[in-house]
């Protein structure tokens, strides 16, 4: 195996929503993989640790502050990405949220809350840093889907809805923009642990029946997803485009433990 196949050295990678969570971890593994990186939160001074502990691998960082929810913020973020590094040639498109409801219950404001970031907000940002790839012929665009792009769940209505969407979106964008070097991928996780859904893991009973419906018998570690990331942003996945690729530990394929 060509190990340049894997290395990110000398590109940029904007990874949006990496003030916590799994927007971290996505930005971590491409630092490793030898990428420079521009992280963001809708709040810089909560990105200063982490703009250190990415230094410390031997990257540059560049912090700034992203809505994604307000069209003038990602416009503003990403002018002042591409001024500082002069090019984006990775965007990981993490930054989402989640309001967990009875779909009985959910607001308007709920679903306006969940739509707006995770799939408008999405497209903006990658039609905004997708201009400039197109001009310089070459990029790589990851947005985040979840088990929930090709499954349904009580309780995540709309978010179900807004990560369908991205699926759908990231096969149209991969149709629009392939001719122009850049590829579209949507990396989609299953049951990982995060800040969004820690209150669920302090269940021992759920986790357990979560487990049945994994093949693997285990939720996800967020460092399951580090080859994914790094294989859809480098020359590895560059025949690659338009998919959906799921790091679920098997759950999508419906498997519960046999009982017999």
């Amino acid at each position: 195996m060509n190990d340049a196949l894997f290395d990110l050295s000398g590109k940029v990678a904007l990874v949006t929503g990496t003030s916590r969570g799994l927007g971290q971890y996505f930005a971590r593994a491409l630092a490793r993989a030898g990428a420079d990186l521009a992280i963001t939160s809708r709040k810089k001074e909560t990105l200063s640790g982490f703009a250190g502990e990415i230094e410390a691998l031997g990257r540059q960082t560049f912090s700034t502050e992203l809505d994604v929810r307000d069209h003038s913020s990602i416009q503003r973020a990403i002018a002042a990405i591409e001024a500082h590094f002069g090019r984006i040639d990775i965007l990981v498109n993490n930054a989402g949220c989640n309001i967990r409801k009875p779909a009985i219950d959910v607001s308007w404001e709920d679903w306006n809350t969940i739509l707006d970031t995770n799939l408008r907000g999405s497209f903006f940002v990658a039609q905004a840093v997708a201009r400039g790839m197109i001009q310089r012929g070459y990029g790589r665009i990851i947005n985040i889907g979840s088990v929930t792009s090709v499954a349904g769940y009580a309780g995540l209505a709309p978010y179900g809805a807004s990560r369908g969407g991205i699926r759908q979106l990231t096969m149209s964008l991969a149709a629009d923009w392939g001719s122009s070097g850049v590829t579209v991928n949507c990396l989609a996780p299953g049951w990982f642990k995060t800040k969004q859904n820690q209150v669920l893991y302090e269940n021992p009973g759920w986790v357990e029946y979560l487990c049945e419906r994994i093949p693997v018998n285990r939720p996800g570690r967020p460092d399951d997803l580090d080859g994914a990331v790094v294989f859809l942003a480098s020359e590895s996945s560059r025949y690659i485009t338009g998919q959906t690729l799921l790091v679920d530990g098997g759950i999508s394929t419906g498997a519960t433990k046999a009982t017999v």
